[in-house]
């Protein structure tokens, strides 16, 4: 791989179109000075994703993830990702005659973005493949074609999810599972049997509780039809409402329930989903987020009723794997913008990569990312072992999913910041990209469960399972005696455990977060690396802001393996 130093100098030249105003040859538009274009770029040209995708069991994936790497760095699919985001969806609750209809529309752009995505397997179709590793290149593949936007993950993430969950109910998942785990992407709302392909969301959250789903005030009575209910209420937060079906949580006679609400019903009537407004978010603007109110609505119960949490767990700890995979993703690409940026700007009489201290900035984002990634691979592999039937990987994805969506979305603002900032004012205008990058971030650390709603559900999993406790301790037990800093720390998480307090949860999480993935990249990463995260994030050998590893650290080392190649 050719080093950021390697590179020869861009230098641009480019006629302003205008003529006069000055001596000859001069102009006041002449641009210099200024980088390129991004050109096509391979998105899977990085080190620590084939690598793990080959450790964690699913290296023969490597050709296709190649393939769509080389096309999420496409023009055409960037550009995608940009009409998707500036041409939002668009919420129709009537037709021309007044009938309501509740669809919402949305640019061509998000649909290609869609197609590919499922088309490639990233919604269900891992739980239709047998082989080892479908659900590591499955996240793979997210790690990949998200480099194109964010928006378009959150219906194929919770497709992917709600399969286990479904699965409650047998008769329930005989019916949809074939089409949830599809590979056609079909657009529109028709009887759910009649097409090749099906989309799946949820609607657990309400306006008086949100995290707190034992608030919820949604309504289910049973009909006379056994498993059939009618749902009576209003969901706070239910995102990508054009979707077939939907699990949801109501309160049922028996307690809190989960069920499932398709949008067209079998006998092809439309289901009562009204969908009151869209949200007008921070961020994931090219991905409709509703209100839909129930009133009559037809539902079927899946598992029984009293146990709705205990039912949507499955879908909640997928959705959280595609949370951390989600933040890893977007600071790859920040990373990779900041990188192309920093190649072709020159200040002060150097390139700027060639400047010190923003190589230092560059090699401790760069860390960031690699541990990112590392450990989003080790939770897929986590995944797909425990669907297998490994008990063991059950508890690590159990604790470990927690600890990384936790850490890892809390890093994803900071990272995205300091990534823009490489950038400057070229940074701050949206045409560069980075601002819509930035709005992203915080929505992954929100997402099924905040930052405090993860860390509790640590400490929740620790006191309940003890087994999580052991698996964690065991994975960290790998690297034992490769690092000092690193056994010192493990030591120290081991004394906190035995104070933990819900009020120090956050602290302990870190903890966690940061031995883990030390563990991992002292085991799999180079010297570089390895050394210069445990330094820096085990040791104490940092500041308070990217851009304040220590001299010892080896930034050539770190930057040889960090971008991809250009050209």
């Amino acid at each position: 791989m050719t080093t950021l130093a390697q590179e020869p100098p861009y230098e641009s030249h480019e006629p302003s179109g205008e003529s006069g105003g000055g001596p000859e040859g001069y102009s006041t538009h002449d641009v210099t000075n200024q980088p390129p274009p991004l050109p096509p770029y391979d998105a899977s040209d990085d080190a620590a994703l084939l690598e793990g995708v080959r450790r964690e069991g699913a290296g023969w994936a490597e050709d296709e993830l190649r393939r769509l790497g080389r096309r999420a760095g496409s023009a055409e699919a960037q550009e995608w990702g940009d009409l998707a985001n500036r041409h939002e969806p668009v919420l129709r609750t009537h037709d021309r005659y007044g009938n309501r209809v509740d669809e919402v529309e949305y640019h061509p752009s998000w649909h290609h973005l869609m197609r590919v995505a499922v088309g490639e397997g990233l919604a269900g179709a891992a739980w239709a493949d047998d082989r080892p590793g479908a659900h590591v290149a499955r996240t793979a593949g997210g790690l990949v074609w998200g480099h194109t936007e964010a928006g378009h993950g959150c219906p194929t993430s919770m497709t992917y999810a709600a399969v286990p969950a479904l699965r409650a109910q047998p008769e329930l998942a005989k019916v949809y599972e074939p089409l949830l785990t599809s590979r056609e992407y079909e657009p529109g709302l028709r009887r759910p049997t009649e097409k090749r392909g099906l989309l799946a969301g949820m609607g657990m959250t309400e306006k008086q509780g949100g995290s707190d789903v034992r608030t919820n005030a949604t309504t289910a009575t049973a009909t006379a039809e056994p498993g059939v209910y009618t749902l009576r209420g209003h969901k706070w937060f239910t995102s990508a409402p054009m979707c077939d079906v939907f699990l949801v949580l109501a309160q049922a006679a028996g307690g809190l329930s989960c069920f499932l609400v398709p949008r067209v019903l079998p006998d092809g009537t439309r289901n009562t989903f009204r969908i009151q407004r869209l949200k007008d978010k921070l961020g994931n603007r090219s991905n409709a987020s509703s209100e839909p109110e129930f009133d009559g609505t037809v539902a079927w119960l899946v598992g029984p009723e009293g146990q709705g949490v205990k039912t949507i767990i499955e879908m909640v700890n997928c959705t959280r794997l595609d949370c951390v995979m989600s933040s890893a993703t977007l600071m790859r690409k920040t990373l990779v913008e900041a990188g192309h940026h920093v190649r072709h700007r020159s200040a002060f009489g150097a390139r700027l990569v060639d400047q010190p201290l923003m190589r230092n900035v560059l090699a401790d984002l760069a860390l960031e990312s690699e541990a990112a990634t590392t450990l989003t691979l080790r939770l897929a592999g986590a995944a797909d072992r425990a669907v297998r039937g490994d008990e063991g990987e059950a508890a690590f994805r159990r604790i470990a999913t927690a600890v990384g969506k936790y850490w890892v979305t809390k890093r994803g603002p900071a990272f995205t910041a300091e990534a823009l900032e490489c950038l400057g004012g070229n940074g701050y205008v949206e045409e560069s990209g980075m601002p819509r990058h930035y709005r992203e971030a915080p929505l992954l650390s929100i997402w099924e469960g905040s930052g405090n709603v993860n860390a509790l559900d640590v400490l929740r999993a620790l006191r309940r399972s003890p087994a999580t406790a052991h698996a964690l301790f065991g994975e960290l037990a790998l690297a034992r005696g490769a690092d000092a800093r690193l056994d010192a720390a493990v030591a120290r998480l081991e004394t906190g455990l035995g104070a933990a307090s819900e009020a120090g949860a956050r602290r302990l999480v870190e903890l966690m977060a940061l031995t883990l993935q030390g563990s991992l990249l002292v085991r799999h990463a180079p010297p570089a690396v390895a050394d210069a995260f445990c330094a820096t994030r085990l040791g104490g050998d940092w500041g308070h802001a990217f851009g304040t590893l220590p001299d010892s650290a080896d930034l050539d080392g770190v930057l040889a393996r960090a971008l991809p190649r250009e050209g």
